[in-house]
Order: structure tokens, then C-alpha cells, then sequence
């Protein structure tokens, strides 16, 4: 558990340096762009046309490190490899802004990398691309080169370009199909080649945005129909998996509520929907079953609850989250009082029957027993006075 928690603060402390340094970074920039001071932190070596070059980087640097940011949360070691790569980077783009205000972002992304870098064994994750996302990748990528080389080439033969920078800028603004005008071409050859590059980007940008979009549209529908996305799933940790949806499962909700993190795993879609529409983290999927288990990390839950109308269906639940995670805490609730010693042989370390709690509480109360009202009061959470 010890070992559990420091981990979870290192990753913690990775991210929000990163995410630090990637807002200062922005922050910089922006301001560095506009920064027209002639002097400077270096007495005026720094020419003013690099330092505006550096904050444009700077800023394009600082939205790269955000997608590092979010990437580490999830564990990934690419996204970890970036912003080790990124630390550098934003310090000596810092160096060259030549501002005041730049000052906080080199000290940050030289005090951060160290830190960061120690982090290694938390960041483990293979990044899984998806083959569109690789194929959109390379597409943007080839097209992109083709026409700045290309273009390049041409430089004669063009309008507005003299050097490589021109050319990118033509191609990206070409293959956008923004189109300014302030680069053209002039000949023939020319009008042919920007034809090709017109062509091959607008498509190369259409698969792109559809991989981009996709996951977002793809969680939208997921929220709808009462599912969780990937990315949440993988965010879990420390939280109470709810095994089912019965009676009891509300009164459970209610109380776990702003106290832990909780995910519940329901067959029933619809009541998963209402409960996602509620802002709760919900998984449609038989709880008795070894792979939505495994999704909704029961390896990294604290406890598990089992409280369904079904004796049978919580024993089997039961019986599978301790398979899975032998050390975890789990709980059970048994309608009939005769399935409580089958559900602790399933697994449970506690088992409850709500049935003989309240008779035991209605004869006392009955009976006259002092202090019955009070605790039904606790356990309904109303108040007698």
C-alpha cells in the first residue's frame, strides 16, 4: 500500500510539473511575440526577429507538452520520452525569448526535467496507434514534405517564396486550403505541382481531422449509452468497484459519493445511462464476467460491493473480483439470510443482511429497547428531534 501511494504521487508530481511548464511555455510565448523591447535580458545580442521565432516555437512547444501532459497521466512512456525531450527545449527557447517574463520558464523546465526523469519505472504503457492513426500520420507528414521540398525547388517559379521557410508556410496554407494569396505559383510547371499538393493534403487533412474527431465522437456516444471511454478507464485508481444494480445499489451510491471514487459494472444499459447522465462512472457489462472486471481496474480498486436483488449473481460477482484481486476488501449484502455463509465461501469478507438488521432493529424498538430509534436514525440518515 505504502509503495501504491508514493507511486501514485510521483506520477501525480510528474504530470502537474509538466502541465506547469507547458502553460508557462504558452504563456511566454505569447507575450515574448509581442514583447518589442530592443534590449532584452542579454543587452540587445539576441535580435529581435529570433526572438519572436522563439516564441512562436515556444508557444507550439508548450501545446506539444500539454498532449505530454495528458499522455503521462495515462502512463505512457512515449509521452514521458517527449517531455524529457521537451524540458530542454522550452528552457533554450526561454534563453532566446531574451524576456523578463521568460525567466520562470527556464528555472521551471530546468528544475522539473530531473524531477521527471526520475519518474521513469511509473511510466510504463506501450502507446497503442491505432492503423488510421498511423496512416493519417504519414499522409500529413509525406504531404507536407513533398511540398516544402517541392516548392522549394521551385522557388523560381513562385510568387512570395525565397526561402524553405516560405515554401512550408505555402504548402501548409496550400494543403489547408486557407489559400492567403501572398505565395503563387507563376508558371505552368508550377500551377501543376501546387494542383498535386491541393490535392494529396486536402485528403491527407481529411483523414487526420477523422482521427482526431473519431475518439471524441466515439466518447460522446459511449457517455450516451452509459459506457466509459479507455482513457477514463485507465484513470482509475484507489476507488470502489459496485458490482451490479439492485435496491440497495442507490442507498450505496449516495453514500460513497464525494467520500471515494466509484465505478459501477450493470448489465441493465438503461439504468447504466441514468446513472451516466447523473455524472457517474458507469460500465455496461456483466460484473460476473473476467474482462469488464479487469477494465474497470479491480487490481488497482481499494474494495468492492456487491449488492444487487440476486444472492446468486452477487455470489458468482463475488467470486470472480476474488479471483482477480485475492488482497481486496469486498462487501456483500445478502437478501436471504440463509445465502450469508454462501456469499462469504464466494469470496466476501463481510456480508450484511439488510433484512436481519432491520427486524432485529423493529422488534428492540418494539420491545421498548432504549436507544433503537437513535441508531435507525444514523443508519437512515434522519434525524427524530
Amino acid at each position: 500500500m505504502e509503495t501504491g501511494w508514493r507511486d501514485w504521487v510521483g506520477v501525480r508530481v510528474a504530470v502537474a510539473l509538466t502541465f506547469a511548464v507547458a502553460v508557462l511555455s504558452i504563456a511566454t510565448g505569447v507575450s515574448s511575440i509581442g514583447f518589442t523591447s530592443s534590449v532584452g535580458l542579454f543587452g540587445g545580442t539576441v535580435p529581435v526577429w529570433v526572438r519572436q521565432a522563439a516564441g512562436f516555437t515556444g508557444t507550439v512547444t508548450g501545446f506539444l507538452m500539454l498532449a505530454s501532459a495528458f499522455g503521462m497521466r495515462r502512463g505512457l512512456r512515449a509521452a514521458w520520452y517527449s517531455a524529457l525531450v521537451f524540458f530542454p527545449l522550452t528552457a533554450i527557447q526561454g534563453l532566446f525569448q531574451s524576456s523578463p517574463y521568460s525567466v520562470p520558464l527556464v528555472v521551471a523546465s530546468a528544475a522539473a526535467f530531473p524531477t521527471v526523469a526520475l519518474g521513469h519505472r511509473h511510466f510504463d504503457r506501450q502507446t497503442d496507434f491505432s492503423l488510421s492513426q498511423l496512416a493519417a500520420l504519414t499522409a500529413l507528414v509525406g504531404v507536407l514534405a513533398y511540398g516544402t521540398v517541392g516548392t522549394y525547388a521551385l522557388a523560381d517559379e513562385f510568387a512570395g517564396v525565397e526561402t524553405a521557410l516560405d515554401a512550408f508556410y505555402y504548402t501548409l496554407v496550400t494543403a489547408s486550403t486557407v489559400g492567403y494569396g501572398d505565395a503563387t505559383p507563376t508558371t505552368q510547371t508550377a500551377r501543376l505541382f501546387a494542383s498535386s499538393v491541393v490535392v494529396l493534403g486536402t485528403a491527407s487533412f481529411a483523414v487526420a481531422l477523422a482521427t482526431l474527431l473519431g475518439p471524441a465522437i466515439e466518447a460522446r456516444i459511449t457517455h450516451a449509452l452509459g459506457k466509459m471511454t479507455e482513457t477514463q478507464l485507465e484513470l482509475l485508481e484507489d476507488h470502489v468497484v459496485v458490482l451490479g444494480y439492485g435496491e440497495l445499489t442507490e442507498p450505496i451510491l449516495s453514500e460513497l459519493d464525494g467520500k471515494s471514487d466509484f465505478v459501477v459494472v450493470t448489465p441493465d444499459s438503461q439504468r447504466a445511462g441514468e446513472l451516466s447522465d447523473r455524472g457517474m462512472k458507469v460500465l455496461t457489462a456483466d460484473p460476473s464476467d473476467q474482462e469488464p472486471l479487469e477494465r474497470v481496474g479491480i487490481d488497482r480498486a481499494r474494495a468492492v460491493v456487491a449488492a444487487t436483488n440476486n444472492d446468486a449473481e452477487d455470489a458468482l460477482a463475488v467470486l470472480t473480483a476474488r479471483q482477480l484481486n485475492p488482497d481486496i476488501r469486498i462487501v456483500a449484502a445478502a437478501t436471504e439470510r440463509e445465502n450469508v455463509d454462501k456469499l462469504k465461501r464466494a469470496g466476501a469478507d463481510t456480508v450484511i443482511s439488510p433484512a436481519t438488521i432491520g427486524g432485529h432493529l423493529l422488534v428492540r424498538s418494539a420491545l421498548g429497547s432504549d436507544g433503537m430509534e437513535d441508531i435507525a436514525d444514523r443508519l437512515t440518515g434522519h434525524s427524530s428531534k
